[in-house]
């Protein structure tokens, strides 16, 4: 049975996180809303643990929303200014699907064995039950599928 249907490769893509951020859903539906009010798409999310009453979460978006998103986010910094912003852009996401992938154990730790096999820089992991997507530094886009692609097909 074959696992993976897809594998495939969204460029110039955008990580931003906002470390020691209110942790509170609020705060989170508050940004979201900023950035689609600007009519920007996001696609990756992931919060971090909570730690007392900070949080934390990542999310990426084009790398042409560069820009208006860092505006909006140093104006929620201004807002809460403990509220760390780290951005890092120029990363691809990869991402690996299929619907044998459904109570399959072991997919993850083949995607990441394939990803360590070639000392990926992995920025950001989200993951379903039929899909598994990782945000790797540009340079390692092509080396990163092709140890997938040798993993699972």
């Amino acid at each position: 049975m074959k696992l993976v249907d897809n594998i495939f490769v969204t460029e110039d893509v955008t990580l931003f996180s906002l470390c020691d951020s209110p942790a509170d859903i609020s705060h989170m539906a508050e940004v979201f809303k900023m950035i689609a009010d600007a009519g920007i798409d996001v696609d990756m999310i992931s919060q971090f643990p909570l730690s007392g009453s900070s949080s934390g979460f990542s999310f990426t978006v084009s790398d042409k929303d560069f820009v208006p998103v860092l505006s909006i986010a140093s104006e929620l910094r201004s807002r809460s200014p403990k509220t760390k912003i780290s951005v890092s852009s120029g990363n691809s996401k990869i991402t690996v699907s299929g619907e044998a992938m459904r109570g399959t154990p072991g997919v993850s730790a083949g995607i990441f064995k394939a990803a360590a096999s070639v000392d990926a820089d992995v920025r950001m992991i989200t993951t379903s039950e039929i899909e598994i997507a990782m945000l790797v530094v540009n340079s390692d886009v092509d080396d990163v599928v092709e140890a997938i692609k040798k993993e699972f097909c």
